[in-house]
């Protein structure tokens, strides 16, 4: 499901909001599907209201925009007015409803989009491995009968895009937790620069380092979801050529510790990108091999993590996932000055980001270097952390330089899949739009999609 195709059907009568309702609940409620873990909580009754007042305006030529009666499934992070947003935690389980939408939430709405159910997610965004301990892990559409991570921390989101309950998901990502999800299910996330969609109503994570954006089934889906969110009228998206390209392929730090299915499908794309008259040239930013050891005691995330739950966690920790505590709770080992250190560290890094890329269109790398681990292979902390420490590495790269980056699939449908993921600069998100776009274009080519 695409929004475009979705958008023909119901404005040419051969769908109505209502239909494509029922349609996405049996989806979600049907044992072919992971409904029951996608999803926290779904309010059937009020879904097929919204779709029935959806249809009344299309009927009345009261349309908001062509996507009126297009359903959105809704990271359990945002608020939605009367529902009760628990941000993936049995912490928040039993506080009041919200009083309003959170800005993003009501910008889809105001556009008429339908929210979907409260998607399931890490709980409090605070992991790239999807995993939630109170409502449930939801797998990787990928060999689901071996159980592997859908990538975090908007996990339930991603599952219900790549398996076809919904055709667009609203996530956050602070470290990848959008690019993240999107490469382990085959699907598209994209990561806005973090100033051009408002956060109002959204528990935060970390002030600095969060960004809110969609994850849909094409380059094309998440630009519409963006340009609603962002506040601005869509515009028809423009594939950019890929011959003439300029992209600079980065060859240190993000590369390590590739396995051979990613190795082998981030080169095939190279190739075909370069047969299709992209120029590649490789790029060697160094400043970031200095990213382990200036998070070594948990970086700006936890910090600002910890600004948020310290009290929560003095007097509930026992609610919390331990291995999300443990992760905020390491900010009690950083030093005096330590946080202000960090925020100087960022800003000079972005100054030097915006030297050294400056001559390309966009640098491009693997969204993770391995295929979804499976969740037996997370079972143990030390492999629990190893392996988020693998899936964050590269897309937090982005969040951490203040860019704008989308991840595509690199492996046809059916296949191990892997994401090939564009940064671009910041405040340009319409021009990476169009670059990947016309790079979408040669890769699902290239697959057969």
């Amino acid at each position: 499901m695409t929004l475009a195709s979705l958008a023909d059907e119901l404005a040419s009568g051969r769908l109505t909001s209502r239909a494509l309702i029922e349609q996405c609940l049996e989806r979600a409620e049907g044992s072919r599907h992971q409904g029951n873990v996608a999803f926290i909580s779904i309010d059937a009754d009020r879904v097929r209201a919204d779709a029935d007042a959806a249809d009344e305006a299309r009927r009345q030529g009261r349309a908001a925009s062509p996507f009126t009666g297009i359903p959105v499934s809704i990271k359990d992070l945002f608020d939605v007015e009367g529902e009760v947003t628990t941000a993936g935690s049995r912490i928040f389980a039993g506080n009041p409803p919200a009083a309003a939408d959170a800005a993003p939430v009501a910008r889809l709405r105001a556009a008429g989009f339908i929210p979907f159910g409260r998607a399931n997610m890490t709980e409090f965004a605070f992991s790239g491995l999807g995993m939630n301990a109170h409502y449930g892990d939801p797998a990787s559409p990928w060999q689901r009968d071996v159980g592997r991570v859908s990538g975090g921390s908007s996990s339930g989101g991603a599952v219900s895009v790549a398996e076809g309950i919904v055709p667009l998901t609203l996530g956050t990502d602070t470290g990848g937790s959008c690019r993240i999800p999107a490469a382990c299910c085959g699907i598209t996330g994209y990561k806005p620069t973090a100033s051009r969609v408002p956060q109002d109503g959204t528990v935060p994570l970390s002030k600095s380092l969060d960004s809110i954006g969609p994850l849909a089934n094409s380059v094309a889906c998440c630009a519409s979801a963006f340009a609603v969110l962002a506040g601005e009228r869509a515009k028809e998206l423009q594939a950019r050529p890929v011959s003439g390209l300029k992209l600079g392929v980065l060859r240190n730090f993000v590369l390590d510790g590739m396995d051979s299915v990613v190795s082998e499908a981030f080169e095939n794309a190279l190739q075909k990108l370069s047969a299709a008259g992209a120029e590649f040239a490789d790029v060697t930013f160094t400043p970031i091999d200095r990213l382990p050891e200036i998070n070594v005691r948990g970086g700006l995330a936890t910090a600002e993590a910890f600004q948020f739950h310290a009290q929560f966690i003095k007097d509930r920790e026992a609610q919390y996932d331990q291995r999300v505590a443990s992760r905020i709770r390491r900010a009690e080992a950083q030093q005096e000055g330590e946080y202000e250190h960090l925020l100087q560290e960022r800003a000079r890094m972005i100054g030097q980001a915006v030297e050294a890329f400056a001559p390309y269109d966009a640098i491009v790398m693997p969204t993770i270097p391995v295929v979804p681990p499976r969740f037996a292979d997370c079972a143990e902390d030390a492999d629990y952390i190893r392996n988020n420490f693998l899936l964050l590495r590269n897309p937090s790269v982005g969040n951490w330089l203040d860019r704008c980056g989308i991840s595509l699939p690199m492996t046809p449908h059916g296949e191990a899949p892997a994401g090939f993921m564009l940064m671009g600069k910041a405040g340009e998100d319409e021009a990476l739009f169009g670059i990947a776009a016309g790079v979408e274009d040669v890769l699902r080519s290239a697959m057969g999609r």
